[in-house]
């Protein structure tokens, strides 16, 4: 009996000390390497999620259309479709997504009556000039961006992560864009109504809470219509900046 209480009691001083004594985290575990730190956008960065928001997007074209200014609003949408992964720094999350753009503007100088172009001579002898009547002015429309693939990187900056992305898309307008003009052989035409918009750039979310985020992105967009015209004198380059609104779920 003495024996028994002696082994209890030495058990209950045992179990005492055990519960005095502060957890030994075991080695290995934590966060996981590039899920970012603490703070706005944790979730986000975890694991594969949704994304979507407005946003606006202002322009200006370049070298020989630097004169051109754009401007458009609407809805951009992505998932999430990794975890993050990667060596180091260039770890990351790999996105899928798209947008579209039910208001689309364009700002050109006005209709030029006397415009000059140079053309391919017929045959092939040197290039010939005409002056014909050329379009102008502000330009309507809707464009669509089905495909904009972005690698999110896995930032430890708290709610701040940014991004890089290539996209392609398309343009409808009302008027054929850029400005159309007369042909050499007196009919109208040249540009299209349809045009392509290849493009890439970079930007970042910054995470005003955990499933909220303000997103800033600048775009190189070339726009052409791959020849749909008789012309194909499309925008070679402009620079657009675009500003949204994130819901993360």
């Amino acid at each position: 009996m003495l024996l028994f209480l002696a082994v209890s009691s030495a058990a209950g001083a045992q179990e005492v000390a055990m519960r005095d004594v502060p957890a030994t985290p075991a080695v290995g575990t934590g966060p996981a390497v590039g899920a970012g730190s603490s703070g706005q956008g944790t979730e986000a960065r975890k694991e594969p999620s949704w994304e979507f928001g407005p946003f606006v997007n202002y322009g200006n074209g370049l070298g020989n259309r630097d004169q051109y200014k754009f401007f458009s609003a609407g809805f951009q949408g992505g998932k999430i479709l990794t975890s993050v992964f990667g060596p180091g720094i260039l770890a990351g999350q790999f996105e899928f997504g798209a947008n579209i753009m039910p208001l689309w503007q364009a700002y050109t100088p006005a209709p030029n009556p006397d415009a000059t172009f140079l053309y391919p001579c017929p045959g092939g002898t040197g290039t010939c000039s005409y002056v014909a009547p050329m379009g102008g002015g502000d330009y309507y429309g809707a464009s669509i961006t089905p495909v904009i693939l972005r690698w999110n990187f896995g930032s430890h900056s708290r709610g701040f992560r940014p991004w890089v992305q290539g996209a392609g898309g398309l343009i409808y307008t009302t008027h054929k864009f850029p400005p159309d003009q007369l042909l050499p052989h007196g009919d109208p035409g040249g540009t299209s109504v349809i045009n392509f918009t290849p493009q890439g750039g970079g930007g970042f979310h910054y995470f005003t809470s955990e499933k909220r985020s303000i997103d800033v992105g600048v775009n190189g967009v070339h726009i052409s219509s791959a020849s749909l015209g008789d012309r194909n004198p499309g925008v070679n380059a402009s620079i657009q900046v675009q500003v949204g609104y994130t819901f993360w779920k």
